[in-house]
């Protein structure tokens, strides 16, 4: 007498689990369209920032927010440029870094997302009511400035900023 055999039963394999980034606290700055990059009037003339990238025109202060939490790097910018403001001081370089890119490996993707959280909030801290009153613009450094990773800042004359609104 002879016993069946039995079949092989096909199994599946178990799920492979893949990391999921966790969200920033606030989603980066992306702008739909070049010109909703910034409102109106923020943008540095074209003129002046070649100048700036050429030398012509120097930069009055420098400040490197590389390496801050976002709380850190949001209260050090008002102190600065307020501090900047009041001594009559118009053209600012803000070094934020570019920020980096972390690769997640799925089975055929390889996928990234950006972290440039400081670079992304910029724009949004110089819209600011506590700030916007005294930003003329702002626009990306050219490379010998730091190119992407940086940010001139131009500052209103002293003339026409409202009163009440430098800290001393």
């Amino acid at each position: 007498m002879t016993l069946p055999i039995p079949e092989p039963v096909a199994r599946k394999a178990p799920p492979r689990f893949t990391r999921i980034p966790k969200a920033p606290f606030l989603p980066p700055y992306r702008p739909d369209h070049p010109s909703a990059q910034t409102p109106p009037g923020t943008v540095i003339e074209p003129k002046l920032k070649k100048k700036l990238g050429r030398g012509r025109i120097g930069i009055d202060a420098r400040i490197d927010l590389h390496g801050m939490r976002q709380s850190e790097a949001h209260a050090a910018l008002s102190r600065f440029i307020h501090a900047r403001a009041a001594r009559g001081d118009r053209t600012l370089l803000v070094i934020t870094g570019k920020g980096g890119r972390v690769p997640l490996r799925d089975e055929d993707l390889l996928v990234s997302f950006e972290r440039g959280v400081l670079r992304g909030m910029l724009p949004i801290w110089l819209s600011s009511p506590d700030l916007a009153p005294l930003v003329a613009g702002w626009d990306s450094a050219v490379q010998g400035h730091g190119g992407d990773g940086a940010f001139y800042v131009r500052l209103k004359a002293p003339g026409r900023i409202a009163p009440g609104r430098v800290k001393p």
